[in-house]
């Protein structure tokens, strides 16, 4: 499985906004563009970091692609591929995309708090930690839809690392399209998100002036 393996926290500063690739990390003062965060490194990655010139209208929509690229932790070519799938559905392809993205299983995990990041729910998906709809899936990019139940295979969830996990994560907010039962560690998929829950600060109307050119 592809992935990126360099440094998370550079990608945030490169945007210039949290992405929370780090988990727990990311809400603490520990996080590097965390404004309470003394010893952060302020401006974007690179010798000229401090330097750079006044962003062009691509430079403005590679940025936005980039962001929620990064933000979803997925590769060029499975993002495109979901731009495709975005621009046939009826509606806007901008809002159609970030909702593909929402539901894929690797993002819903996550929302739940069944995974502390993004990167650690594709592992444990991987590593065939979950089931939907009673099925075992090991594919982070799978696409949920509505009435599908997510739950936490019975013999991971009896295990320590598990237990400390969804305790740590308890206090998550998770939103409201997701119907969660805590004490059994399942969650259904009540309805698709609408744009203004996906908390993603991008403008997805570039993203989609970007492939259309």
């Amino acid at each position: 499985m592809a992935r990126y393996t360099g440094a998370v926290c550079r990608l945030c500063r490169r945007e210039g906004k949290k992405l929370f690739l780090k988990g727990e990390r990311c809400y603490t003062t520990k996080c590097a563009i965390d404004e309470r965060n003394d010893e952060r490194k302020k401006g974007t990655p690179g010798q000229h970091g401090m330097n750079r010139k006044k962003i062009s209208e691509y430079g403005l929509q590679l940025r936005a692609k980039q962001t929620a690229k990064r933000f979803y932790g997925v590769l060029e070519s499975q993002f495109y591929h979901c731009f495709e799938l975005a621009e046939k559905k009826p509606g806007k392809a901008g809002e159609n995309l970030l909702i593909l993205l929402e539901s894929r299983l690797d993002n819903v995990v996550y929302r739940l708090g069944f995974a502390n990041s993004r990167a650690q729910a594709r592992q444990l998906i991987v590593h065939n930690h979950f089931r939907v709809n009673g099925q075992k899936v090991n594919v982070p990019s799978y696409t949920l839809k509505v009435g599908d139940e997510v739950s936490i295979c019975e013999k991971s969830k009896a295990t320590d690392s598990f237990k400390a996990m969804l305790e740590a994560n308890s206090g998550r907010t998770v939103p409201m399209w997701l119907e969660v039962n805590k004490e059994a560690s399942t969650a259904k998929i009540a309805r698709l998100p609408q744009r203004e829950e996906i908390d993603l600060e991008v403008e997805e109307q570039l993203i989609v002036e970007l492939y259309s050119k």
